[in-house]
């Protein structure tokens, strides 16, 4: 979770008979989450996918992503209108962290269906339903329920055999480092 402290400020609105008012802003915390909930709140709104975006996203279409990851009741829409590209810049860096130890080996030929696909929350959605993962996840970081659908996947596939000359391969260069190691010749 993300906790993103909005500053009170004073804006200043002209009305239409050209009078210029100052308004004062009260300032708060946002508590947010980048979450399988809030990506389909926003795609539902927009009709289109979040993260295969070939165009930067809006300020507008920021803002309401913000609004849809927050996780506090009754927040006033002026404190999303107060909220300055620097909190939004923080806001983009927590949905790119990792979230996550694991780390995958990317060795080998990568799955051309996944590349090609275009992920929407219902595509995720049906992946959990696939690999028999909770829907409660679905309040999990993004990026962690992520990585948990990749292993499931990884999991579910039958171990790569490897050729007999990588393997040997392999053990030749393992027994080449203990050697080295032990100060052995053999």
């Amino acid at each position: 979770m993300l906790s993103l402290k909005i500053p009170p400020h004073e804006n200043t609105i002209e009305t239409p008979d050209g009078e210029i008012l100052f308004v004062n802003t009260k300032g708060g915390t946002l508590n947010l989450e980048h979450s399988l909930i809030s990506l389909s709140k926003w795609e539902s709104k927009y009709k289109k996918p979040f993260l295969n975006r070939t165009e930067e996203r809006t300020r507008e279409e920021s803002l309401y992503y913000i609004k849809c990851m927050t996780l506090n009741k009754d927040v006033s829409d002026d404190i999303y209108e107060s909220i300055t590209n620097t909190e939004i810049n923080k806001v983009n860096e927590y949905i790119d962290d990792k979230m996550t130890a694991t780390w995958f080996n990317e060795n080998g030929p990568k799955s051309p269906k996944r590349n090609q696909e275009v992920v929407t929350s219902e595509l995720i959605y049906y992946w959990m339903i696939a690999l028999n993962i909770p829907v409660s996840f679905e309040k999990w970081h993004l990026n962690r329920l992520m990585t948990l659908i990749r292993v499931c996947e990884e999991k579910q596939k039958d171990p790569k055999k490897m050729k007999k000359s990588d393997i040997y391969a392999r053990n030749r260069r393992l027994n080449a480092a203990r050697r080295k190691k032990s100060g052995s010749k053999g």
